[in-house]
This record gives structure tokens, sequence and C-alpha cells, in this order.
């Protein structure tokens, strides 16, 4: 296995919630810092902080050393995550699942989720540079189908690891933790020659099954990560060209149902490949000009699940390979105006579904296809005015062919508009609201339903997802504190419904609520919490925790610390992460315990030794006092069924040391 042969080689969250880009630069030792204003827009791009959405920066991520999903997020009360092993993970917004935002790495789309049982995608956080998630209303040039908002991670590069001047430069990484947390290592090298640039990087983990602060035993739960990340760039006159490759795979003895915890109802581990893997080709021109400022991106991709071990007969539905492709391409280019910038542009995307049940079903139910096609224009302005408003607004138009399992055709054209206006009434205070109403096409859902299905159709009213989504805050920026409030209403609409046999529209979803968010810094230091209430109903009714594609989250909350203490070349932290109870007739009808409250308290440091300044030892403590819990998009329910809780780890300890050279 890759991990074998990598380790021996090698020897957050979001800060930026409301922390400006000034807070990347290193500041005096015992300097005040102070924050910019948090502005709808600045230099002709949106701030996402301004909106309620969420910022994960390179010095979070250098900071806190996240392995996962749940810990890349972990700063973020807007964002849950369910636990579990990493392929299991499934990442909500307010509620929502990702699956209803514009996923993209490095501008790239990534495919929504396939099975309920699994996490959309594999995303390694040792590949990220930074991640953006700008909830509710969406820019037009954010992606075809930003229901609920967008999700963007951008990977490293090799002119972000080059200090100094240098012209080469590597980093290797080795870390061993406790409570399955095993041993992880990474080895990148980069470099820029002439015109050349280059980046190649490395990364694996394996452990074991991880136990929750009561010593309980989650089956399947080992880390199994391996991935590489492949960027080559050649700059010539105005011109810039990168191909880049990214490969993620996750490969282990994994429980069918990993989103669950069936006791011994079903935990026979069984084995599960997990890949996705992306090839892009990007030009970009490094001396844009006020007319001048393009983007042309080609790039394929494909996601794969491989489980043709699971179930013995007479099990017919255990089966199953999962594998969907795409090819498609971006192109735009932005004008430059006195007052900001409009970006005008096409995408497009051809993305290929297959099901392979291997027969358990018949030959007539053995493969299944389906396909899509997305052809889109769009244009988006972000002005900045003297009179101190400033104003986002854009429109798309989409047109997309579905055929479905059957060889029918489907196919349909619409709209998609947004807006959001600020206006500073006061020095370092500033309003905003902001709307959208977005067709995202034909919502095919969880198409690998199709392994276990003898017949399935497409309903003859089978109608074109849409979103509308409002907002509307105060920002605030005074010296050194900064903070906004965010009240947010996403409204999702002909949703698919594909637990029946038959491809039909669910009734509407709904998040309102409000997240308040806070900052403030000192010298070497700085502090921060933020606070979301999100109510999700289904055509007015809650929502179950079922693990869907909306879940009730109720009130969660965030507070963390970071300070620097040069006399001793030291960094600590720590965050605590907080959750209400959560409670509601639905739940007790339908058989669900209360969601108990819980508090987790995660702490780090970061050593670098006097002489060796390129050496760095962390230090991680995660679920420090070791609570039993598990985040609210985890799946759980009483009776007959019996579904567990998806426990979260106990106590971690990890200690890593990384080298740069």
């Amino acid at each position: 296995m890759l991990i074998h042969r990598l380790l021996p080689l090698a020897g957050v969250s979001t800060l930026a919630l409301i922390q400006s880009a000034a807070l990347a630069q290193e500041p005096a030792a015992g300097a005040p810092i102070i924050l910019a204003p948090i502005t709808l827009v600045a230099d002709g791009e949106e701030n996402i902080e301004a909106t309620g959405g969420v910022v994960v920066t390179r010095e979070d991520i250098e900071a806190l050393q996240p392995t996962d999903p749940s810990e890349l997020f972990a700063r973020e009360s807007a964002v849950t995550v369910s636990g579990g092993a990493g392929p299991s993970k499934r990442i909500h917004v307010f509620g929502m699942e990702q699956s209803n935002l514009a996923v993209t790495v490095d501008g790239v789309p990534q495919f929504g989720n396939s099975w309920h049982h699994t996490g959309s995608n594999v995303i390694d956080p040792a590949f990220l540079k930074s991640v953006e998630i700008e909830a509710g209303a969406a820019a037009a040039d954010a992606g075809f189908a930003a229901s609920a908002g967008a999700l963007r991670y951008e990977t490293l590069g090799a002119r972000d690891m080059l200090t100094d001047g240098r012209a080469t430069g590597g980093r290797a990484a080795l870390s061993y933790g406790s409570n399955g947390r095993g041993v992880a290592g990474s080895l990148a090298g980069y470099g820029v020659y002439e015109g050349f640039d280059y980046f190649a990087m490395i990364h694996a983990a394996d452990g074991d099954n991880y136990e929750n602060g009561d010593g309980y035993e989650i089956l399947g739960s080992k880390p199994a990560a391996e991935g590489a990340l492949l960027k080559l760039g050649y700059e010539f006159d105005s011109h810039r060209i990168e191909l880049a490759y990214e490969f993620n795979r996750d490969e282990a003895d994994r429980v069918a149902k990993m989103n669950m915890d069936l006791g011994a109802g079903d935990a026979t581990p069984f084995p599960l490949k997990v890949t996705r893997s992306t090839l892009s080709l990007k030009y970009t021109t490094t001396a844009p000009t006020d007319a001048w400022d393009p983007v042309a991106l080609l790039y394929v991709g494909r996601s794969e699940y491989w489980r043709p071990n699971h179930y013995p007969a007479p099990r017919t539905n255990g089966d199953m390979i999962l594998d969907a492709q795409t090819i498609g391409g971006v192109l735009k280019n932005t004008f430059t105006l006195e007052q900001g910038t409009i970006t005008a542009g096409v995408d497009w995307a051809y993305d290929d579904y297959r099901v392979d049940n291997y027969g358990d079903r018949g030959p007539a139910f053995a493969v299944r296809t389906l396909e899509t096609m997305q052809l889109g224009a769009f244009v988006q302005g972000r002005f900045e005015f003297d009179n101190g408003i400033d104003l986002s607004t854009g429109l798309r138009f989409d047109h997309q062919r579905f055929t479905d399992w059957n060889g029918e055709r489907h196919t349909d054209s619409g709209a998609s508009v947004n807006g959001t206006v600020a206006y500073e009434f006061a020095e370092g205070y500033e309003v905003f609201a902001g709307a959208s109403r977005t067709w995202s096409g034909y919502d095919i859902g969880q198409y690998a339903y199709l392994h276990a299905r003898d017949a399935i159709v497409v309903a003859d009213d089978f109608e074109p997802a849409t979103a509308r989504n409002v907002k509307a805050g105060l920002n605030a920026s005074q010296g050194n504190w900064t903070g906004n409030i965010t009240f947010f209403d996403t409204r999702l609409k002909n949703l698919s419904n594909d637990y029946v046999p038959s491809l039909a529209n669910t009734a509407e979803y709904r998040s309102k609520g409000y997240t308040l968010q806070g900052n403030y810094s000192w010298g070497l230091g700085r502090v921060g919490a933020s606070f979301t209430d999100a109510d999700v109903t289904q055509n007015g009714v809650n929502v179950l925790p079922a693990g869907g594609t909306v879940v009730p989250v109720g009130k969660l909350a965030t507070l963390f610390v970071d300070q620097e203490i040069p006399q001793y070349n030291l960094k600590v932290g720590g965050t605590i992460e907080w959750s209400g109870k959560l409670s509601t007739a639905e739940m007790q009808a339908a058989g669900f315990e209360d969601h108990n409250s819980y508090t987790v308290v995660n702490v780090y440091g970061e050593w670098r030794p006097q002489n060796y300044q390129n050496v760095a030892v962390h230090l991680n403590v995660d679920n420090l006092l070791d609570e039993t819990y598990y985040e609210r998009s985890s799946y759980v329910q009483g009776g007959p069924r019996d579904v567990g809780p998806l426990y979260a780890p106990g106590r971690t300890v990890t200690l890593g040391v990384k080298m740069d050279f």
C-alpha cells in the first residue's frame, strides 16, 4: 500500500471568520493588531465573512494541523461534520448538506453525494491552502447549482511554500497519535526555474479504530487516507499555464453503513475503497489589464466507490461499484471599472454515472447508467461607491439535459439572479441585505439507490430544483475588534426524493436563523467566538436527524484563543465547541432520542527550536476532557432498528514534527 512507501520518506479553522488579510502578516513583537473593516466588497472581491460565511486560512491550517473535515471546521459554528471513518463524513452548512452547494477544488466542480451512507467526497486537509464557504446567496460565477451557497477548497502550490527568495524547497512531516490516530506522514518538493515552477506532494495515514469518551470502539473508523498532488506551471511573456493532478484514496475495512452504528445488527467490516482524482489545465495572465484578466480552465475528474465483497447470498443488495466521471470547462474574463469589476463567462460540464451491483438482482438490473450535460453563461458585478454603498449583483442562465437509466431524456433551462447591497452608515459600521433565486437543474440525488431497486422510474412531473436565499445583517469594526451578525433564510425546492421506487420531487426544505461572530486581537494574541441558531424544516415541519440532505442542528457555538510566546518560540491555542440540547416532538414521535448538549475542548501548541527555525514540533490534544458526544449531522434513532449515534473520538493526543528544507 502507498502508506508503506510514503512513511519512510517522511522521516482552523476560521479565525479568519472575521479576520482580514492583514493578519497574515507577521506583526512586530508586542505591536497592536489593527483589523481592517469587514466590508461587503473590497478590491473587487466579496468578503465572505461579511455575510455570515466561513474562511479557513493557511495560518489556521498550519496552526491546528487538521487531519479530517471535523477538525478543519472545528471553529465554525455554521458548519457541522458527522463522525466515523473519513469517507463517512458529511459536511452541513446551516443544516444543508454540501451537495446543495457548488463545491470546487482549485475551481474544479466536485460531485455531490452519491450514497447516503458516505460523505460527498474525499478531501485531505494536508494538501489545503485555504477554504471558503459562501453561505446562502452565492455569486453567479460561483458555479452551477449553488443552491445554498458555495464551498471552495484551494490547494497548495510552489509559490505558496517558497520563502526568502529561494528557488527550491521541500517539506517533510511525520506525526503519531493515540486513540487510533496512528502514523501519518507527508513529503513535498517544490521550486521555480526560469519560467517553470513545480509542486509535488504525497501524504498517507495509517491507524486503528478509535474509541469514544466511554471507551466504546467505533468499528471501521481507522485512518487510511492516501493522496498525491502535482502542479506544473510555466510562465512566458504575460501568460501562465498550469497543469494539476490531484488524487485521494481511502481504502480499508469499513462497515457498509458508515454513517450509522447498528451495534451487532450490521457491524461486520468489509473491504471498501473510495477514490477521487482530478486532472486540470488552467490558463491565466500574469499582466492583467482593465480589459483583459482571463481564466480558462479545462478539467476531467473521476469519483469511485468500490464494495464488491459485502454480503454473501441470500443478501442481494450489498455488492456495489459506483463510478462517476466528468469533463468540463470554464472560460471567463474580469473587466475593471472605476467603481469595481464585472466578471463574465461560460461554463459547461458533462457527467457520466455508472452503477454496478455485480448482477445480484439479475442481469436486467446489473448495470445502470445515467448522464447529465450542463451549459451556462454568467455575469457578476462587484462595485464600491464613494457614498458608502457596496454592491454585488449577478445573473446566470443554464441549460441542462438529463438522460436517465431508462434511456429517457429530460431537458430544461432556467435563470439565476443574486444581489447583495451594503451601506456604511457610520465609520466602521455597515448594514447589508441580499437575496438570490437559483435554478439548479435536475437533482438526481443519491443515484446509488439504483443498486438495490428492481424498478425505479422518473416521475412524469419531475421538475428541476430551485432555491431562494435571503440574508441581512450588520458588520462592525473598531480598532482591534470586529464582529457581525447575519440573519439567513434558505429554501430548497424540488430536491429529489430517492427513497421510493421513483425519482420524484420532495417537499420544500428550509433553514432559517442567525449566526453571530466576533474577534478581538492584541499584540501577539487573539480571541474569537461564533454562535449559530438554525431552524431546519421540511414543508414547515421540523426535519428528523436521519443523516440526509438536511439535518437539524439547533444552537451551536465556538470559542477560540491563540497566543504567541516569542521568548520561548511558542504558539499555543485552544478551541471550545458547544452544542445545545436538541429535542422536538417530531423526533420523539419517530423514535429519535433527544440529542444531549455537549462541550468539547481542543488545545494545541507549536514550538520551534531556537537554532532550527525550519523545524516545528506540534502537540495537539483533541477532546481534552474525554467527552462522549456525537456531532449534529450524525445519524441516530432508537426503536426497533436501534441505530446508535456515531460517536466522535475521545481524547486524542497527537505529536508531530515538520521540517522545511
